[in-house]
């Protein structure tokens, strides 16, 4: 795996998780440890978490094992100067990511009730939806399972200029292959965008607006875990059968538009555990399994679309 990438991803996940205990401590000292926390309306709790490890997050002081957990995933930032195999390092602080960031989200959900809609349709004050609960995900979900929404592409950043935001959603519905894709939009002005531009947003159009940060790329992945629990039989914590099932099953990669930083790197390596590849318009240092090894098609890689030149092997 290139050290390039394994750096950024490891340096923002290390990012993610000190702002995860941040805000728990906040949340401990402003609301104590027995306050309720959780996504509005759903018995899954933290789904990601509860997936993953089967810890039921039902209040502030549920967090600290979480939490705890994060920092045994963290591997060390990666030195300079020297070579270690990057991948399943890498891989686990995708993994640290994700359940700090719903950690994340559950405390904002404390601290501003109101910062998303919680609902299927965006305001007219407020676009960003947030978690899907369960009324929206029985409704939604069910798509993944009789093949109405073959994927999902979950759009991380913004339109390079004011053309292409109009032509990334008519782009997704004109391919037949992923004609009813959900493209999940998060950054500070692609889906403000869309929305001037007179795309209606909302989860029965499918253009599914999470909300304004990194971290509500959680929510993305909270919807694919609930999908592989409801429909798919999978016990919580049940980790490995969960992963397989959405490898198998839920059709998704992830989208960043712009300059690729070390959090959205960091939530990248996260969705790869699940067997979701990494789309972007920018250039990123590509890996590629050894000279002398035979190419396995379906080994984990980032793709950029922009490429003047063949394939060139990254660096470490």
């Amino acid at each position: 795996m290139s050290k390039i990438i394994a750096s950024a991803a490891i340096r923002g996940a290390h990012k993610i998780v000190e702002r995860a205990e941040k805000k728990y401590k906040e949340a401990l000292e402003k609301w104590g440890p027995n306050q309720e926390v959780g996504f509005p309306n759903t018995a899954y709790y933290l789904p990601v978490i509860y997936a993953m490890l089967g810890i039921p997050v039902k209040t502030v002081s549920d967090m600290k094992p979480v939490l705890d957990r994060c920092r045994t995933l963290l591997p060390p930032l990666v030195k300079e100067k020297v070579a270690l195999p990057y991948l399943a390092p890498a891989l686990d602080a995708g993994m640290a990511t994700f359940f700090a960031e719903e950690i994340i989200e559950a405390v904002r959900y404390l601290e501003a009730p109101n910062f998303y809609t919680k609902q299927e349709d965006p305001l007219p004050d407020n676009i960003w939806l947030g978690a899907a609960d369960d009324v929206i995900f029985r409704k939604r979900g069910v798509e993944f399972v009789d093949g109405t929404a073959p994927g999902f592409a979950a759009i991380v950043g913004a339109a390079p200029s004011r053309r292409s935001p109009r032509r990334s959603p008519l782009n997704f519905k004109r391919r037949t292959s992923i004609s009813s894709c959900v493209p999940i939009m998060k950054g500070n002005v692609s889906p403000n965008s869309w929305w001037r531009l007179g795309f209606q947003i909302g989860w029965p159009t499918r253009l599914v607006s999470f909300g304004p940060d990194i971290t509500q790329a959680v929510f993305a992945m909270g919807f694919a875990c609930r999908v592989a629990m409801a429909f798919g039989g999978i016990k919580p914590g049940d980790f490995r059968k969960n992963l397989i099932y959405n490898k198998d099953r839920t059709f998704a990669f992830v989208m960043p538009l712009g300059f690729v930083n070390d959090e959205w790197y960091a939530n990248a390596a996260g969705a790869i555990n699940w067997g979701f590849p990494t789309i972007a318009d920018t250039p990123i240092p590509k890996f590629f399994p050894p000279a002398s090894a035979p190419m396995n098609t379906s080994s984990p890689i980032f793709l950029t679309t922009r490429s003047s030149r063949g394939p060139q092997r990254s660096e470490g």
